[in-house]
């Protein structure tokens, strides 16, 4: 839990009532880690992945639409932008 939070830039206690309300939605699974038993294993469950794959399709779908109203130098711009955030965002 500690690992996740730390991924998604929350507390623990934060990251514990969120995966919580994901297991209570049968969204997510808990299962003790084998290798250490203070910790847990969280793992999305087959209607979670169906949501994210459903989400993550429609999402690219509606970026693509939107991307091909823009012209060659538009789409540079955003290329260009990408780094720059990329940038930003490794910047922790």
């Amino acid at each position: 839990m500690g690992e996740l939070a730390s991924i998604e830039k929350v507390t623990p206690p934060s990251i514990s009532g969120i995966v919580g309300r994901l297991e209570g939605r049968g969204l997510v699974t808990r299962e003790p880690s084998p290798e250490d038993a203070r910790s847990t294993i969280v793992r999305p469950t087959a209607s979670a992945r169906v949501m994210l794959t459903a989400a993550r399709r429609k999402r690219s779908a509606f970026l693509a639409t939107r991307l091909a109203r823009l012209s060659d130098e538009e789409v540079g711009t955003l290329a260009e932008a990408a780094v720059l955030l990329d940038r930003i965002a490794a910047d922790e």
